[in-house]
């Protein structure tokens, strides 16, 4: 489990508001939410039709083609 050395904020009435965090800490914990996340469209993609390398490129170059009409 990722430890996670935080520092509470506080009001002038003492209830916590915030939260503080090494920048370090943060970013492993965006990189862990984007590896997560990037799993689970994996895990969604699994069935879905694959394209070849030709299939792919025409496909990308009609995307590119659309853009550049709108």
């Amino acid at each position: 489990m990722l430890k996670i050395n935080k520092n509470y904020v506080l009001d002038t009435n003492q209830n916590k508001i915030a939260v503080q965090i090494p920048i370090a800490e943060f970013e492993r914990i965006e990189e862990i939410l984007e590896d997560y996340g990037l799993a689970q469209l994996m895990d969604e993609a699994q069935g879905d039709e694959t394209l070849n390398k030709e299939e792919a490129l025409k496909y990308l170059a009609s995307i590119k083609a659309e853009n550049v009409e709108s």
